[in-house]
């Protein structure tokens, strides 16, 4: 298991539920007392009992992790989507603020949304996401962030590896098999970006997957910005896909049979797809090694730091330079050039 000690420490051990409470209650509120913890490593995320009200879903951020000003531009950016009648969850104001401070927690309350999760094995439900996925993004290519990191190989691949090398993680027996096999495999996602050329950078939902959408009646709603960033379009379209390459493609043909309806796509960007899943998981290696001090992490992942856990990666690794190395996948059921 992990030996090493990371920098961060702890930074929601005070965060008892009377201090929760509190927080909410310093801005007008009266909370009821329920609490029931929601699934988030990264953050806290809490739904709150309030009097005579529908309970609010109360989002305390990771202490350290942005600035205020880059979470400002998220609430931002999130509540232009909903002006535009985007089915996105959005911060609430309170006395002109989205972003509230109470001792040395930072904090945003929304509204709670029902749902159940999305079902993405059927081509009309792709097809929808694609729509709104689209029509986010006519909205995200209006404007830049300033404040927020963009989607870049050095962030997400090279300082992710830094960090694993810095901290000797990985087991002496592994790791030469590790460190020639991510060389290989950033070599691989540095020729795809490179035959892609240059792409539109936007501002994007950043991590778009299953987990992060709640499916009404009335199709998706789109929850948890906190990984916006500028990127290419291809990022929040590829999370959706899973399965072997023949479902893959079928799946893509039908999230881009929406997508194309509000917005046009360059066909460049399918070669970037296999190299953003090699970046996230190189990254998400380092994520939950940086947040090992975090209590929550070893007791989500135990299995993480064993040996296992490295030959596992290492293999990963290696299909998907088998998989970068293939021709980009095409989305099936489309005129497509």
């Amino acid at each position: 298991m992990i030996s090493a000690q990371t920098s961060a420490s702890t930074p929601f051990a005070t965060l008892s539920p009377d201090t929760l409470l509190d927080a909410i209650d310093s801005l007008g509120l009266r909370t009821d007392g329920r609490l029931a913890a929601l699934n988030s490593f990264e953050n806290r995320v809490y739904q709150v009992g309030i009097d005579d009200a529908q309970p609010l879903i109360a989002k305390f951020y990771r202490p350290a992790r942005w600035s205020d000003a880059a979470i400002l531009e998220e609430h931002a950016f999130t509540r232009s989507l909903a002006e535009a009648e985007l089915p996105v969850a959005a911060p609430l104001e309170f006395a002109g603020n989205t972003l509230h401070h109470h001792g040395d927690f930072r904090f945003a309350l929304y509204p709670k949304l029902r749902g159940r999760a999305p079902e993405f094995d059927n081509n009309e439900a792709l097809t929808w996401m694609g729509r709104f996925i689209s029509r986010i993004h006519a909205i995200g290519e209006l404007a830049s962030f300033a404040e927020r990191p963009a989607l870049s190989v050095a962030r997400l691949g090279d300082d992710s590896q830094a960090w694993l090398s810095a901290h000797a993680l990985i087991p002496p027996e592994l790791l030469d098999a590790w460190q020639g096999t991510v060389e290989r495999a950033m070599g691989h996602v540095r020729s795809c970006f490179a035959q892609t050329g240059s792409f539109r950078h936007l501002r994007i939902h950043g991590d778009c997957h299953g987990g992060n959408v709640l499916w009404a009646d009335d199709g998706p709603w789109f929850v948890d910005f906190d990984d916006t960033c500028m990127g290419p379009a291809i990022q929040d379209l590829w999370l959706l896909l899973s399965g072997d390459r023949d479902s893959m493609s079928r799946q893509l043909g039908a999230v881009l049979r929406g997508y194309r309806q509000f917005r046009d796509f360059d066909n460049r960007e399918l070669q970037l797809i296999e190299a953003l899943r090699t970046l996230r998981l190189i990254h998400y290696a380092a994520w939950i090694a940086r947040r090992w001090d975090d209590p929550a992490f070893p007791v989500a992942f135990p299995w993480f730091g064993t040996p296992r856990y490295w030959q596992d990666r290492i293999l990963e690794l290696k299909e998907q330079i088998a998989a970068m190395e293939e021709e980009p996948l095409v989305p099936a059921g489309l005129d497509w050039e």
